[in-house]
């Protein structure tokens, strides 16, 4: 990921080895990443059972919000390419009982279509 594409405020993928070195602390025994992105501090991790985002918080990053996101619990899901023009590629998220997406932008090097049938197969099969 590139500094003009974390000055835009796009994620861009990083390896799963790395978010689950970060992760190890909340990931249950059987629980692996099948795919991460990465946003200057904060990061959206997609695990084998849920989806969860990282909110690092204030300057140095010692307060951290984990939202967890079991994939039974998205209702539906929206995923926009990058174009000519517009060069990030953008998911939204309805989760159930929240009446507004989550809304998230990634780098044009993103490949979207894999995070796309990744939340298909999970929210297909709950």
């Amino acid at each position: 990921m590139g500094l003009l594409d974390s000055l835009l405020g796009n994620a861009g993928e990083i390896n799963s080895a790395d978010a689950k070195a970060d992760l190890a602390k909340i990931f249950s025994p059987s629980e692996s990443v099948e795919l991460a992105y990465k946003l200057i501090r904060d990061m959206v991790v997609l695990t084998n059972y849920r989806m969860i985002m990282i909110d690092k918080q204030g300057l140095t990053g010692r307060k951290v919000e984990y939202r967890s996101i079991p994939y039974k619990s998205i209702a539906m899901f929206a995923v926009e390419s990058a174009g000519h023009f517009d060069l990030d590629a953008e998911l939204r998220i309805w989760v159930s009982s929240q009446p507004e997406p989550i809304k998230m932008e990634f780098n044009g090097k993103t490949n979207i279509y894999a995070l796309q049938a990744l939340l298909a197969a999970k929210v297909a099969g709950h």
